[in-house]
């Protein structure tokens, strides 16, 4: 059993950033991905970024390309969204999730476990 607990979110003006915490239970943090993924109400989730076991390889969304940077800390269990530049279209509840494999991967499918989320609100 895993349990993701996301932090970090808020309100935030347009051009401004936050930086998103995603803490895991369990001593097993470095032995899979990590992801991170938004839904905007009346949108389907998406994935915005990917993060292998180790953190050498990393994917984006291309909304977010060159704006957010994933990363992880396996000696503190928490992998992190750093979110620079944010755009009113960033807003979404944002959720961190763990992944079945240990290199990256962009389905939803192979992700087994979820945070809670945590709402990420910019303003124009």
């Amino acid at each position: 059993q895993v349990q993701l607990v996301e932090s970090g979110g808020g309100l935030v003006q347009a051009g401004g950033s936050l930086r998103l915490s995603c803490a895991a239970s369990g001593r097993t943090f470095s032995t899979y991905a990590m992801g991170w993924f938004r839904q905007a109400p009346g949108k389907e989730r998406e994935l915005v970024a990917t993060i292998s076991r180790g953190g050498g390889s990393t994917l984006y969304a291309d909304s977010v390309k060159g704006r957010f940077t994933i990363s992880r800390d396996n000696a503190k269990n928490t992998a992190y969204l750093q979110m620079n530049s944010l755009k009113p279209e960033d807003t979404a509840v944002y959720h961190c999730a763990k992944s079945t494999r240990v290199v990256i991967t962009t389905r939803a499918l192979d992700y087994d476990y979820w945070g809670q989320g945590t709402q990420v609100t910019v303003s124009s």
